[in-house]
């Protein structure tokens, strides 16, 4: 879609930049295609480029990959050698050049107009849109900013066809999806699925990640990073409506943010029965708070009042009060901010509040049991402690 919106000038560059940055809490997936299969991606590097016109693309890597850094400069080295790279690549007159560009450390510049900010040399500060990037990017000219796996998969589109792609998938839906599986689970990993995977095969199949560690049972799932709303388990595998719930963008965002959440970057975090959510809550609290790049006051002083709450409630010193509060707070953030950082930042704790308030109350009336002591699964009412699942058992 990016793609479509590309300015067409006459005499003007244009560029592609493949958005590497990847920092988000639970997602590793750009990670293991860099280490693992590099000439994908510079592959598609080089088909995008030259179906864009780029004669200059850049790979911007978060900057504490420095194996990944290595491994990509030796896959372009290799590329150039082959002839791929550089001036008249295979005699047919296209020239590209390709960089890699190690990223400055912060989460910020994963937003794409922050990165090409940090790219040009400047403070990686988001930018106010319009000026989309497609009109107006890199040094003012029309730029693509793509990530890793869909540059990746570019080069097995290309030569299946689009309509070989678009049959695997669901609705809307289609083709494949990396996804990043941590936490609480036998099998964590990065897993390429078609979309359409029920979300309770994708947790107990054996052919993927093999059910809940220790054999306890799931309690919540973050379904596509840190900056998606947190799902208890019965809403992790049914809809609201009783069906299963899929992996698909559809069925995982299907009753908005009071049912549901979001397919987000595909960080898929699995929670066991004995987890502390108001820790976890903290916790994505903190990163975002060292994350923001305080351009925007309410995700600068926001972010900070909902670590400090969310730690004084973690560490028994909460009041009933405070619980509130949050969820005020995450409300002034929410759609206040020039880029999405804000949002990803109240996400996680409006929603950890609306299905886990019990466990919140809990650490604010036992402010001594709470310290060494986790709220399990067992505390909890219908249906959540009785989301009983059969697939793999």
């Amino acid at each position: 879609m990016k793609w479509s919106f590309l300015a067409k000038p006459e005499g003007v560059a244009r560029y592609l930049v493949c958005n590497a940055d990847e920092s988000e809490p639970g997602t590793f997936k750009d990670r293991y295609l860099m280490t693992h299969i590099p000439h994908a991606l510079i592959e598609g590097m080089i088909v995008s480029s030259f179906a864009l016109g780029a004669n200059t693309s850049y790979i911007y890597v978060r900057g504490e990959m420095m194996p990944q850094i290595r491994i990509l400069e030796k896959a372009i080295a290799e590329a150039k050698h082959a002839g791929f790279l550089g001036k008249n690549i295979l005699g047919t007159g296209y020239d590209l050049e390709l960089y890699v560009q190690p990223g400055g450390g912060a989460y910020i510049c994963g937003e794409e107009t922050a990165l090409l900010e940090s790219l040009e040399g400047k403070r990686g500060n988001p930018r106010i849109k319009p000026p989309f990037p497609a009109i107006a990017g890199l040094y003012g000219c029309p730029t693509v900013v793509n990530n890793v796996e869909s540059i990746a998969a570019t080069v097995p589109i290309i030569n299946d066809g689009g309509d070989e792609y678009a049959k695997i998938g669901i609705g809307r839906s289609t083709g494949t999806k990396l996804i990043s599986a941590s936490g609480n689970l036998v099998r964590p990993g990065v897993y390429e699925i078609d979309l359409g995977l029920p979300v309770e095969e994708f947790i107990y199949s054996d052919e993927y990640c093999g059910g809940i560690a220790n054999g306890k049972r799931l309690k919540a799932t973050v379904a596509g990073g840190s900056s998606v709303p947190i799902l208890p388990a019965n809403l992790t595998l049914k809809l609201a409506n009783g069906e299963p719930r899929l992996m698909s963008y559809e069925s995982l965002s299907e009753g908005g943010f009071a049912t549901g959440s979001m397919m987000g970057s595909g960080g898929f975090i699995a929670f066991d029965e004995d987890q502390c959510i108001v820790r976890n809550t903290w916790n994505f609290a903190r990163f975002y708070h060292h994350e923001s790049c305080g351009q925007c006051s309410p995700c600068r002083e926001g972010t900070g009042w909902m670590e400090k709450v969310l730690h004084r409630i973690e560490y028994g010193h909460g009041k009933m009060s405070d619980i509130d509060l949050l969820v005020d707070v995450s409300k002034k953030i929410e759609g206040n901010t020039i880029c999405p950082l804000g949002d990803a930042a109240a996400w996680p704790v409006a929603s950890a509040i609306r299905h886990f308030r019990d466990e919140f109350e809990w650490h604010v009336k036992e402010p001594i049991k709470c310290l060494d002591t986790n709220y399990g699964l067992a505390n909890y009412a219908e249906p959540i402690a009785k989301a009983e699942v059969t697939t793999g058992n």
